[in-house]
C-alpha cells in the first residue's frame, strides 16, 4: 500500500477521535508531514519569482542604465520664449484695440490705433514750414544767381576797358614824344630869327640895309616865337593826354577790383542762399512729424499669441509704456544643469525632452548654447560665505535647448515644466 494512503488512513481516525479540537500526537505528525511536502514547493516558487524579478530588472534596468550613462538629465527645466513687449513711441490716447488676450497675431498685423489729431496738425505745420523754407531758398538762389551774372558782366566790361585805356596811354605817350621832338627845331628857328632880327636892327641903324629888311626880320622872329610856343603847347597837351590816359587805366583797374569784390559778394550770397541747412532742418521736422503720425498705428513685430494686455480704449499712455505682450511661436528650453554634469556637454548635442503636460510624449531638440556663467553670478545679491564658514554648494549652469519638433497639437507654452536629457556620448 502507498505510504500516502496509509498516512491518510491513520490521520482520519485521529481527526475523528479527537473532537475536542486539541492537537494530539497524531496532529503534530500530520503537520510535520505537510511541512515536509510544502517546503520544496515554496523554494521553487521563490526561485521562480526571483528569476522573474531579475529578468524584469535586467530587461528594464539595463536600457535605463545605458540611457542614464549616455545622458545627462535634469528636471530643473522649463519652456521659455523671448516675449515681445508692445510699446508706444509717443504719448497719446488709445482709440482702438483690435486684438484680445490669447489671440493669435501675425507679423505686421495692426494691433492698436491711437488718436492722431495732434500728429496730423503737427504734420501740416511741418509741411508748411518745409514748403516756406524751400520757396525762400529758391528765391534767394535765383536772386544770388542774378547778382553773380550782373557782377560777372560788370567785370567783363571793365576788363575790356583796361586794354583800351592802356592803348590810350601808349598813343598819348607817342604824341608827347612827337611834340617834344618838335620843340628843339622850333627853338633853333626862334633863336636864328632873333639873331637875324638883331643883325637887321644893327644894319638898319648904320644905314646899310633898308627898313623893309628890319620889318621882315621882325616878322620872321615873331613867327618863330609863335612856332616855339605852339610846339611847347603841344608838349603840354600831350603830357595832359598821357596823364588822362593813365588816369583812365587806373580807373579801369579800380573798376575791375570793385567788380571783383561785387562778384565775390554775389557769390557769397548765392552760396548762402544755396545752403541746404534750413531746408534740411525743416525736412527733418517734417520727417519727424510723419513718423509720429505713423506711430499712432501700432503693429505686431512677430508672429505669436497675445499674452498679457494692460491697455484699454480711452486710456492715455506714455512713451515706452507696455501695452501688451506677444508670446512668439518659437520657444526654447532653459535647463539648469549642475556643474558636475557639464564636463561632457557640448553645443549641438541631441536632447530628449519630456513635458509634464504631455505624459508619454518625447520631444527632440539640441543644445543651442551654454551660458558662460552660473545662475548665482547673475543674482542681485550673490551668496557669499564668511571666512572659516565655507559651505560648498553645487552651482547650476543654464543651458539653452532648441526644440526641433514643435507640434501644433501639443504646443509648448512658456513656463511649462519639462525634463531634459542631453546625449553626451
Amino acid at each position: 500500500m502507498d505510504t500516502r494512503e496509509v498516512d491518510q488512513q491513520t490521520v482520519a481516525p485521529e481527526r475523528k477521535g479527537n473532537g475536542s479540537g486539541r492537537v494530539g500526537p497524531g496532529d503534530a505528525r500530520t503537520t510535520e508531514i505537510e511541512e515536509r511536502r510544502s517546503g520544496p514547493r515554496k523554494r521553487i516558487i521563490f526561485a521562480i519569482a526571483a528569476v522573474v524579478v531579475i529578468a524584469i530588472a535586467v530587461i528594464w534596468g539595463l536600457p535605463w542604465l545605458n540611457f542614464m550613462l549616455a545622458h545627462e538629465g535634469t528636471d530643473d527645466a522649463h519652456v521659455a520664449a523671448d516675449v515681445v513687449a508692445v510699446t508706444s513711441k509717443i504719448p497719446e490716447r488709445i482709440n482702438k484695440i483690435l486684438v484680445d488676450t490669447n489671440q493669435p497675431v501675425h507679423r505686421g498685423q495692426l494691433l492698436l490705433v491711437l488718436d492722431n489729431r495732434d500728429e496730423l496738425a503737427k504734420l501740416r505745420a511741418a509741411q508748411a514750414q518745409y514748403d516756406l523754407a524751400a520757396a525762400n531758398q529758391r528765391a534767394t538762389t535765383e536772386q544770388g544767381q542774378g547778382g553773380v551774372s550782373q557782377a560777372s558782366g560788370a567785370i567783363e566790361n571793365v576788363q575790356a576797358q583796361v586794354p583800351m585805356a592802356q592803348a590810350g596811354v601808349v598813343q598819348a605817350t607817342a604824341q608827347l614824344r612827337a611834340a617834344q621832338a618838335q620843340v628843339p627845331a622850333a627853338q633853333q628857328a626862334y633863336q636864328k630869327a632873333q639873331a637875324d632880327l638883331s643883325r637887321a636892327q644893327s644894319l638898319v641903324s648904320t644905314g646899310d640895309v633898308a627898313s623893309q629888311t628890319l620889318d621882315a626880320a621882325r616878322a620872321q622872329a615873331a613867327g618863330a616865337a609863335a612856332q616855339l610856343r605852339g610846339a611847347q603847347d603841344q608838349v603840354y597837351q600831350a603830357q595832359a593826354n598821357v596823364a588822362a590816359s593813365q588816369s583812365r587805366v587806373a580807373a579801369s583797374q579800380a573798376g575791375v577790383s570793385e567788380a571783383s569784390g561785387a562778384l565775390t559778394t554775389a557769390q557769397g550770397k548765392l552760396a548762402q542762399a544755396a545752403d541746404p541747412s534750413q531746408v534740411e532742418a525743416a525736412g527733418a521736422q517734417l520727417n519727424l512729424a510723419r513718423q509720429n503720425l505713423a506711430y499712432t498705428r501700432i503693429y505686431a513685430t512677430t508672429d505669436g499669441y497675445v499674452g498679457e494686455k494692460s491697455a484699454e480704449v480711452g486710456q492715455t499712455i506714455g512713451a515706452g509704456m507696455t501695452l501688451l505682450t506677444i508670446v512668439p511661436h518659437n520657444v526654447y528650453i532653459t535647463a539648469n544643469y549642475k556643474e558636475t554634469q557639464m564636463g561632457r556637454m557640448r553645443v549641438g548635442q541631441q536632447v530628449e525632452i519630456r513635458v509634464d503636460a504631455y505624459k508619454g510624449v518625447t520631444f527632440h531638440g539640441h543644445v543651442g548654447s551654454i551660458n558662460p556663467a552660473s545662475e548665482n553670478t547673475y543674482a542681485l545679491v550673490p551668496a557669499q560665505n564668511a571666512s572659516g564658514n565655507f559651505v560648498k554648494v553645487t552651482q547650476r549652469i543654464p543651458v539653452r535647448i532648441e526644440v526641433d519638433d514643435q507640434r501644433a497639437d501639443m504646443p509648448l507654452r512658456p513656463g511649462m515644466s519639462v525634463e531634459t536629457y542631453v546625449r553626451v556620448k
